[in-house]
């Protein structure tokens, strides 16, 4: 679980973790993220941490943020039918 291994190495408050967490965790279910092996975790937690350290404290928000980040990135780079 990729969220845990930055998170342990950050000096972050309890609080501030706690919320990191559970908005990795709402995203994971959203995004259908079962395997906590698949490489996707770790682009999930890694926009998590960044949307979090601009000050936005509401899990809900910090997930939804890093979910629409993900799916402009992944629109931005589909390379369509015809790949």
């Amino acid at each position: 679980m990729s969220i845990y291994l930055h998170l342990q190495t950050s000096a972050m408050e309890p609080k501030e973790v706690s919320r990191i967490t559970e908005a990795y965790q709402q995203a994971l279910r959203i995004l259908s993220v079962q395997d906590h092996d698949d490489p996707l975790t770790e682009l999930i937690a890694k926009k998590i941490i960044k949307i979090a350290q601009t000050g936005i404290k509401d899990p809900a928000q910090i997930s939804a943020l890093a979910i629409k980040e993900l799916e402009t990135r992944e629109a931005r780079y589909d390379p369509g039918p015809d790949w």
